[in-house]
């Protein structure tokens, strides 16, 4: 059984009874008690349950709690959200683009963080401004209401006075001959400055979003480190992607 697999069936058992306990879930997930720590110990991290000894509790009282997280997650976008935690560390600037995936991965941050987070998606702010730690800078330019983002040329200016550790792209569409595409022109246009001002980029797409293209080009695949689907990193759908030096998660 896969990570992501692990944490659904935690989380679910929690919603049934508020409470699990190593040993108990060692059994059913027939795996060491040392795996089911380390999946606690993120889950905990990630704000999705309270760590005790001996296993865990639903959480209560959280200002952030699971309910609300889940109000931006597809099954599919949960998972790239906790396949996205392990590249964001304290003290890091971080670009964020729009789309829903991108909620879902800031729904998922742990509530200590302490960073930088830069970003083009109103969406955002409701779910950064709960967490003390995050600083949070919004880009200018113009506001288009069906992709809840600013876009346009003042927000590429502003974008270009900041350097990012690392960027998340919320991709489009990806496809392994034609790259990243975006719909529109002007989300393409802030998508390629986001890259060119970050030191590293991570995209992120599920599985509706593999192989296919839009109109307007973004990057090519090689021109990314990481991409991050919710699909396991062996499926076979990913195969065509394996040779263009990129990290696929």
């Amino acid at each position: 059984m896969i990570k992501e697999e692990r944490f659904d069936h935690i989380l679910g058992l929690l919603k049934q009874t508020g409470k699990v306990n190593y040993d108990t879930l060692a059994l059913d997930l027939k795996v060491s008690e040392d795996t089911i720590r380390r999946d606690i110990e993120l889950l905990h991290n990630n704000g999705l349950l309270s760590k005790v000894r001996g296993g865990a509790i639903s959480i209560a009282n959280n200002p952030l709690n699971f309910q609300e997280r889940a109000s931006y997650l597809s099954e599919g976008k949960q998972t790239i959200a906790l396949k996205a935690q392990q590249f964001i560390k304290n003290g890091q600037t971080v670009f964020m683009d729009g789309g829903t995936t991108i909620c879902a991965i800031a729904a998922h941050l742990p509530m200590n963080s302490n960073l930088r987070i830069i970003t083009n998606n109103i969406a955002l702010v409701p779910i950064l401004s709960k967490f003390k730690g995050i600083e949070i800078i919004i880009l200018g330019g113009i506001y288009n209401k069906h992709t809840e983002t600013n876009l346009g040329a003042k927000t590429c200016e502003d974008t270009r006075d900041y350097i990012a550790d690392v960027y998340f792209m919320g991709a489009c569409a990806i496809q392994s001959k034609f790259g990243i595409t975006s719909t529109f022109n002007d989300e393409a246009e802030v998508k390629r400055v986001m890259l060119a001002n970050a030191k590293q980029t991570i995209a992120l797409g599920n599985i509706e979003k593999i192989n296919n293209t839009e109109s307007f080009k973004v990057c090519a695949l090689e021109d990314i480190s990481t991409l991050i689907t919710d699909l396991p990193s062996d499926d076979s759908k990913l195969d065509d992607y394996r040779s263009l030096g990129i990290r696929l998660i």
